[in-house]
């Protein structure tokens, strides 16, 4: 039991950390020996190592990117943002836009992936503008946490809860999409207000001249996968079975299978297959019916509780590790579809806390330094705080009803 715990303190340490220090050990890295010394040390058998994967979360989260990855070689991300671009009316106009297309996007796709094709197409757009890419830039991030809320789709941590709780896609949609719209107008209102100098002075150039290359037939045939795999997600067919049949029939044609295979995030299906196995050693060996009650009796079942443990959590381990460790309280919990929901919404929210919150706002942050544009912990901050709290409270409230 000891050596259990230490392997996943340890494995949970470097995750939450990010890496080991002066090692090269990143999260999937750890994940991965995680999982590894679990077996060895006798915490799993290879068999029940085997069987703790969630073959469910990995095969949609794939399928998910490969249907991604076919959106962006075709053009599809830059073509939305040269439309945005062509018709902005102001400041103002652009940020909404902004916000409500990543919104979307982030809730049907993954909303990493969304903000990874994005950031760069922003700061372009911003800068042809004249304006500073820096609060479109925190728009961009937070409205991809905020929207990615809405659908199981929408983030790994959702996809996670969608296999674990066998929530209908649809269900899912119609109790958190409420939220997510709400979130994205207190963010708006939010950025607006906190940068007033960027929306409310200044001279409102006519627009800016994107030029997308795009594939044709690529494009027609990832927005047809894209239309389907929505249709069939709101149909009842298992979400996963749908975004791996539409990202393999993908690969027909035309796009060569290997620069597809370029764009997964091959080390996320690693971190996910590693932590699976991690957290089953540990609810084996430290799960005992005595802690199960001490959980119980702190009030899991009370939505401001969990939106709190949820939160809290998500911004010391991350979201998805938060996830997998308050997954085995919740089964057999009172009313547990409104314990998913309000875990769902939590650990998104949660998100928007800081500039570590989420790996869609570490991916913002890379993308802008790279183009020369810094985004500092306190200016995400000012924004990142009062919304997550005001999300928090708005989306607890709401569940609770």
């Amino acid at each position: 039991m000891l050596t259990t715990a230490l392997i996943f303190a340890a494995t949970y340490l470097v995750v939450a950390l990010g890496r080991l220090p002066f090692l090269r050990l990143d999260r999937a890295g750890a994940a991965l020996l995680g999982a590894a010394l679990m077996v060895a040390t006798g915490g799993l058998s290879l068999d029940e190592a085997y069987r703790a994967i969630d073959f469910g979360t990995v095969t949609l989260l794939l399928g998910m990117m490969l249907i991604v990855a076919h959106l962006r070689l075709s053009g599809f991300f830059t073509l939305v943002t040269g439309f945005v671009a062509r018709r902005a009316r102001g400041p103002l106009f652009l940020l909404g836009a902004i916000i409500l297309i990543t919104g979307v996007l982030s809730a049907f796709l993954v909303n990493d992936a969304v903000c990874l094709m994005l950031a760069p197409l922003v700061i372009e757009m911003t800068r042809q503008l004249g304006r500073r890419p820096l609060p479109y830039l925190l728009a961009l991030a937070m409205a991809s946490n905020i929207g990615s809320v809405a659908t199981i789709t929408g983030n790994p941590q959702n996809m996670m809860i969608g296999s674990f709780s066998h929530l209908p896609y649809a269900s899912f949609a119609a109790a958190l999409t409420p939220v997510a719209a709400a979130g994205l107008i207190v963010l708006f209102l939010m950025v607006a207000a906190l940068h007033r100098p960027d929306f409310f002075s200044g001279s409102d150039p006519a627009s800016a001249a994107l030029r997308p290359r795009v594939h044709p037939a690529l494009l027609a045939s990832a927005l047809s996968a894209t239309g389907l795999a929505i249709a069939g997600f709101f149909a009842g067919i298992p979400p996963a079975e749908v975004a791996i049949v539409l990202g393999a029939l993908l690969l027909l044609y035309p796009m060569k299978p290997q620069r597809v295979y370029r764009e997964i995030d091959w080390s996320l299906l690693l971190l996910f297959v590693g932590l699976f196995i991690v957290l089953a050693s540990a609810e084996k060996a430290l799960l005992t019916p005595a802690l199960r009650a001490v959980v119980a009796d702190a009030g899991l079942v009370h939505v401001p509780v969990l939106t709190v443990l949820a939160a809290v959590l998500s911004n010391l381990v991350s979201n998805v590790p938060a996830v997998l460790v308050l997954a085995p309280f919740l089964k057999g919990i009172a009313e547990p579809d409104r314990a998913w929901l309000v875990l769902a919404m939590a650990s998104t929210f949660a998100g928007n806390f800081t500039i570590l919150g989420s790996i869609a706002n570490l991916i913002v942050v890379e993308q802008a330094r790279r183009q020369a544009v810094n985004i500092g912990f306190w200016a995400y901050f000012r924004i990142g705080a009062p919304l997550t709290l005001a999300t928090l409270a708005l989306g607890a409230w709401w569940l609770s009803q």
